[in-house]
């Protein structure tokens, strides 16, 4: 998919991971419609990329928050791709010292980080089903998740991060054979541990640990690393249906 002149919506693109793609894509001379929660942020991320940024309030969970913000994406252009980042972390034992895990934090998680995903997703692959085909190779637009090496190395206290990322994970080749008869990739990037607003939850102790995993180079990602891979992802046609790390070689420990 050529990024120059096409339409993108980028979820959870106010701040982190979202926001390096939100600023490489208009960077690339793209049409980006900014959907997150946190308006605040939102705006000023707009306002500092200019008319080829628009951003949208938008609870991905929410049906009609995802259609006022495919509608904006179709007012600019027709979308071609998504790139979507929302997702939020939580910590919990599955059996703590105050008793089990508390049930409603881990529905909250997978609501966000799977449900909001295919939510997204499913609405999104509808709109662009519709559109004409471009000439290589009959492609109609690109779907890159968000998924995490959590999904494959779980730490004790990440039930409900991990099941909800590795839900990610395994809804990649499903979604990218079923809707390649339309001409649509679905790729999932599994990030390490990135120097992102969420990271600020986690304890210096902890911070501390999870550099320790980190074989090369021994730090947490920058988001325009992450950035980087989703416009490769974009462009390059053959990557469909798999799961990319990118953690610098990490493989977490039970803690």
């Amino acid at each position: 998919m050529e990024i120059a002149g096409r339409t993108f919506l980028v979820t959870g693109g106010a701040s982190g991971l979202g926001a390096a793609c939100a600023r490489r894509l208009v960077g690339r001379d793209a049409q980006v419609v900014i959907a997150d929660l946190n308006s605040s942020a939102g705006e000023q991320l707009a306002g500092e990329l200019g008319a080829r940024a628009q951003f949208v309030r938008v609870d991905v969970t929410q049906a009609a928050d995802v259609e006022q913000a495919l509608a904006a994406a179709a007012a600019r252009g027709p979308l071609r791709g998504v790139v979507q980042c929302a997702g939020i972390i939580a910590a919990g034992r599955i059996v703590g010292r105050t008793g089990p895990h508390d049930l409603e934090l881990f529905h909250r998680v997978v609501q966000v980080n799977l449900v909001g995903t295919f939510n997204v997703l499913r609405m999104a692959a509808a709109a662009m089903s519709a559109l004409p085909p471009e000439a290589d190779d009959d492609e109609r637009g690109v779907i890159v998740n968000t998924a995490s090496i959590a999904a494959f190395e779980g730490q004790i206290g990440q039930a409900a991060y991990a099941a909800s990322k590795g839900g990610v994970a395994a809804l990649t080749l499903p979604a990218a054979r079923e809707l390649a008869r339309f001409g649509i990739r679905v790729v999932a990037i599994a990030p390490g541990v990135f120097e992102t607003p969420m990271m600020e939850q986690v304890t210096a102790e902890a911070r501390d640990s999870l550099m320790k995993q980190i074989p090369f180079p021994s730090r947490f990602g920058h988001p325009g690393e992450y950035a980087a891979l989703v416009e490769q992802v974009i462009e390059n046609r053959l990557l469909n249906g798999t799961v990319i790390r990118l953690d610098g070689a990490a493989r977490m420990e039970a803690r």
